[in-house]
């Protein structure tokens, strides 16, 4: 059998579908729709127009934590929504229960996890693990290899060059205390943080901080301030020329 496609499915104008894909019941498709080899599409899943999606992805996974796991499964998870216009690349897992913008771009292997919010344009590259309740905004451009850890925040236009790592547990797990404190950054308008930065629990990186790489940020920075060390301390202010209020 070369794919199983349920008769529930809501299919627009000019759907390709590649070898061994299976899509569920329910699962709504724009036009113009391409979808690769061996593709996994879960029931109630919704995909937008113009959405291409590479060789086997799954999408509208549902979540399935381990018995230790402090996660629970909410039995009323809304379907993974996609939005116009978005590319996803090969080997991507995108959880049920997230929504993304328009014309976003999933790079290959990366994975989303249950209850995020991805705004428009924003890239998630190679290899991003985004883990649950994430909210990132419109331009945001994360790169390969990154960790945006639970209950994260980004706004829009923030940049996270490769393999920035973000924590949300003073604890690490070991006491029932830390359900209280548990709180993953949050990065505001215009930041950006550096290849191999670390951001603990709980900081706040201010609009248009710049955060240096392998710089391990500890408490919450100034808005405009170039931030390098361990830990991360001011160098000195953000040039006006780099400020996005004077990008053309």
């Amino acid at each position: 059998m070369k794919n199983f496609v349920h008769e529930t499915v809501r299919m627009g104008t000019n759907v390709s579908i590649g070898y061994f894909s299976v899509i569920e019941e329910g699962v709504v498709l724009g036009d113009n729709v391409t979808i690769g080899n061996n593709v996994t599409i879960h029931a109630g899943t919704v995909i937008g127009s113009d959405v291409f999606i590479s060789d086997n992805c799954v999408l509208g996974r549902w979540p399935k934590p381990a018995k230790s796991s402090t996660v629970k499964v909410d039995a009323e998870l809304a379907p993974l929504t996609i939005g116009d216009g978005t590319t996803i690349g090969a080997n991507t897992v995108l959880y049920r229960g997230s929504a993304f913008g328009q014309e976003v771009m999933i790079g290959d292997q990366a994975s989303v996890r249950e209850k995020c919010t991805i705004g428009d344009r924003v890239v998630i590259g190679r290899g991003v693990a985004v883990e649950n309740q994430v909210e990132i905004g419109s331009f945001t451009k994360i790169q390969t290899n990154a960790y945006i850890t639970a209950y994260t925040t980004l706004e829009e236009r923030v940049f996270i060059a490769p393999t920035v790592t973000t924590t949300n547990d003073n604890f690490m797990g070991r006491t029932k205390e830390r359900f209280k404190f548990v709180r993953g950054p949050r990065v505001k308008r215009g930041a950006r943080v550096g290849g191999g930065s670390i951001l603990l629990p709980g900081v706040t990186v201010a609009e248009e901080s710049f955060i240096a790489a392998g710089a391990l940020v500890n408490k919450d920075t100034e808005a405009k301030k170039l931030y390098v060390g361990v830990p991360a301390r001011v160098l000195r202010e953000v040039p006006d020329g780099e400020l996005l209020e004077n990008q053309e």
